[in-house]
């Protein structure tokens, strides 16, 4: 049986290889891993995921000889913005390899710059959309921007120039106003943009009614750098913070999602601190004006109320005197009016009473015969229910031997000792047998008809 050695079948591979693949190839893929080694040359690594973008479903290897790099690296940099790093889609022309020791790679010959720029502006624009579909994308544009903007909460890295500008310009440029700012610092470059700048954006919202306004700042870079900020989980905190936002980051040219999203947005972190001492100037303005016209405003009352005033010092007296006569006249007839008035309403008084004393009288008398009759009605009721008048009747009551009276053969046992009263005496007796039925003797006192009366 013949055997192949292992190189010898990767050369069969590498010949099959050139012999099928003799061209370039344009290929569409991710950046999974990039790195360039001390000898100039870069290394990368490609994928491609599913359409859920959680699988992946493809990957090679690529390398960028030395002398392609310096030719090519360079130009998509400046037509992109961006650097070669991992997420980032590229279109690259390749040619298929395949090396005995290092297996199968593809050696990149020329990138596409249009195709990365595109892929940037779709993520930027599905990031916007969704911002609009979850209907936040306004949130805090639409926050009315307080009229002092003193207590400034700043998002930034303490060691970057940025915000090293932004605090000079502020202390400096301030002409006279004074303002409250604290640092709460994240990372502003690198993987762990997102997550920091959340933490800080977290902290301020939980003391949101400490200060005024928020600012991100950040200064100028590599676009690159930038793209850390086109993030769908920072825009939305930007846009539902409960303070305006005011983004700086980059320069003029510069724009992320924040930018579409904040509250107000400036071209650096400088023009971020001159925004604020420009806010304040027109607020001072403002202030000066509305000063001028309360000071006219009450020059003019003073004026108005002068000359109603001298009026009035004309017109007073005589309207006094008329007045005065009025007063006097009406004073008379009051008088007499008073005078006069308790002999009538006595008189008017009396003549009510009569009536109303013969009605008085009439239902005092009735009401008296009313409850006369009824006194007597409760005193026949009473006579009639009294025990002695029952037990002359001819009826009995019986007592236990305890003195408790018994109603019913329930409370009775054979045995018992029984105290029975009569009308003329009492008698006590012993209880031999218990009869319960409800027969009850025909009686020969007729007074018995007589009970319920």
């Amino acid at each position: 049986m013949e055997a192949f050695s292992l190189y010898e079948l990767n050369g069969l591979v590498r010949d099959t290889l050139r012999r099928s693949f003799d061209g370039e190839y344009w290929v569409e893929a991710e950046i999974a891993e990039a790195r360039r080694a001390a000898n100039g040359h870069f290394y990368l690594e490609f994928i491609q995921k599913d359409d859920s973008g959680r699988n992946i479903i493809a990957k090679a290897r690529g390398t960028l000889w030395a002398r392609t790099y310096a030719m090519l690296v360079p130009l998509f940099e400046r037509a992109t913005g961006e650097r070669l790093r991992a997420g980032l889609k590229v279109r690259v022309q390749v040619t298929v390899e395949f090396h005995e020791v290092y297996g199968y790679a593809l050696n990149i010959t020329d990138i596409d710059p249009s195709y990365t720029l595109g892929d940037m502006a779709a993520r930027r624009r599905e990031i916007l959309q969704q911002l609009e579909a979850d209907g936040i994308i306004d949130d805090n544009r639409q926050l009315p921007l307080p009229a002092l903007l003193k207590r400034i909460a700043v998002v930034s890295s303490s060691g970057a120039a940025g915000y090293g500008d932004f605090c000079d310009q502020l202390l400096s440029g301030a002409h006279g106003f004074c303002f409250e700012f604290r640092l709460f610092p994240a990372v502003m470059q690198g993987a762990n943009v997102e997550e920091s700048v959340l933490c800080a954006l977290e902290t301020i919202a939980d003391e949101a009614d400490r200060w005024d306004c928020v600012v991100i700042i950040r200064g100028g870079g590599a676009t690159s750098d930038l793209s850390d900020f086109d993030s769908y989980a920072l825009a939305a905190a930007v846009a539902q913070m409960p303070l305006p936002v005011i983004v700086g980051i980059g320069h003029e040219r510069d724009e992320t999602v924040l930018d579409f999203v904040a509250h107000t947005r400036v071209k650096t972190p400088t023009a971020a601190a001159a925004f604020l001492i420009d806010h304040a100037a027109a607020q001072l303005s403002l202030i000066g004006e509305w000063h001028h016209r309360i000071v006219q405003a009450a020059q003019f009352k003073i004026q108005d109320s002068r000359l109603r005033l001298q009026h009035l010092t004309a017109v007073l007296p005589r309207a006094f005197a008329l007045v005065g006569e009025r007063r006097w006249h009406r004073l008379e007839q009051l008088s007499a009016c008073i005078a006069a008035a308790p002999q009538r309403q006595l008189s008017e008084a009396r003549q009510h009473m009569l009536p109303l004393s013969f009605r008085l009288t009439q239902a005092i008398r009735l009401q008296v015969e009313r409850s006369k009759f009824q006194l007597d009605h409760l005193g026949h009721r009473l006579a009639a229910l009294d025990p002695q008048r029952l037990l002359r009747r001819g009826y009995s009551l019986t007592y236990s031997s305890d003195g408790h009276l018994v109603r019913s053969v329930a409370d009775v046992q054979p045995g018992d000792d029984l105290v029975t009263r009569f009308a003329d005496g009492t008698v006590i007796s012993s209880c031999l047998h218990i009869d319960r039925t409800h027969d009850i003797p025909p009686c020969s006192d007729t007074s018995h008809d007589n009970l319920d009366k």
